[in-house]
């Protein structure tokens, strides 16, 4: 059987330890949530990340208009990838990440109207460009539905971590990329799909979400593992993406957070106006929220967001890490 080649270093093995021991942590929680399904806001984001990796221009919040039904403006093939995206992922329920007869079924929803070939392996060769040129030419076309099917055959059987056998296809399929369009959303989705076989915890933080904030360093995994001819490099990137993430949203459950904080608010800060309580309650549904985002969320001018984000930040109820674009905010219960 054909295995893909790879090296389980120490690196590896440790950050699998420590994401097993946290996913131990919040196992009771979590049983505690809707676990088997994306609840609504984070299906938005994360419909919104995958996408706008791809390309796709729609705000956080015109992504959650169409999924409200409401009316966009927008090019028709972005609002197309929305809706094909909003209809594959409430699909999760009946797709079988070991099956390849659903990850095609998945591809003929996430394609539809967007190519010809939706639901169907690729019949001509293809290849990832960058600014630089050509970074990746894919095996020929006639190898691919062999190449699959041993990819699965692996995944089904191999005694490997599930968390490690989630990277180490999210890289093979990238690699082969099987199909002419829609690989890197399909790929993303997989992953995130296995994971949530492990625990439904990934079902709230998937790969979609995390791969977003950190697009160059997924991309130059990629290459780096493509140049070595093992997917070492890759899985080293996304476990520790996924310590990352899982860290950054340790702690108690949302509705718990937001209700401490709102009482230890209440009693110190009665004047905060409602608006500001609006942003900080977005804030806790998505810390990668823009301001842009946020004034189509709270529905007011994008000077007046600037002001509560700054009343917010000067209260120390929040903070900023990293760039406008990329980065996130982090909320402070410690100086409330």
């Amino acid at each position: 059987m054909y295995t893909p080649p790879f090296v389980i270093t120490s690196d590896i093995v440790n950050l699998i330890a420590q994401i097993s021991a946290l996913m131990e942590r919040y196992a009771i929680r979590l049983e505690q949530s809707d676990g088997l399904r994306l609840r609504k806001a984070n299906r938005i984001r994360t419909i919104h990340s995958s996408l706008a990796i791809e390309g796709n221009q729609l705000t956080e919040g015109q992504v959650s208009d169409i999924i409200n039904g409401k009316n966009v403006v927008a090019p028709i093939k972005e609002i197309q990838e929305v809706k094909n995206a909003i209809r594959t992922y409430e699909l999760f329920p009946t797709l079988d990440p070991f099956k390849e007869s659903d990850l095609l079924r998945a591809h003929a929803g996430m394609m539809e109207a967007l190519a010809d070939d939706a639901g169907c392996y690729r019949r001509g060769g293809v290849g990832v460009f960058s600014e630089t040129g050509l970074v990746h030419m894919a095996p020929p076309a006639c190898r691919v539905p062999q190449l699959m099917a041993e990819l699965f055959d692996w995944l089904r059987v191999s005694r490997d971590h599930l968390l490690l056998r989630s990277c180490v296809f999210h890289y093979e399929f990238e690699f082969i990329h099987p199909f002419s369009d829609g690989n890197g959303r399909t790929g993303r989705l997989w992953q995130s799909l296995l994971l949530g076989r492990l625990h439904p915890l990934f079902h709230h933080l998937p790969v979609e979400n995390i791969v977003y904030g950190n697009q160059q360093q997924y991309y130059d995994a990629i290459a780096e593992s493509t140049a070595r001819g093992e997917s070492t490099p890759f899985i080293t990137f996304m476990l520790g993406e996924i310590l990352t993430t899982l860290r950054e949203h340790q702690g108690e459950e949302k509705p718990v957070l937001q209700d401490k904080l709102q009482d230890k608010l209440q009693d110190k800060l009665p004047q905060l106006p409602s608006t500001a309580w609006l942003i900080l309650e977005a804030l806790m549904e998505n810390p990668a929220l823009t301001v842009a985002e946020l004034t189509r969320r709270v529905d007011v001018k994008d000077r007046m967001v600037r002001n509560h984000l700054a009343t917010l930040r000067n209260l120390g109820i929040i903070e900023r890490h990293g760039s406008n674009k990329n980065g996130r905010w982090k909320i402070l219960l410690d100086g409330v």
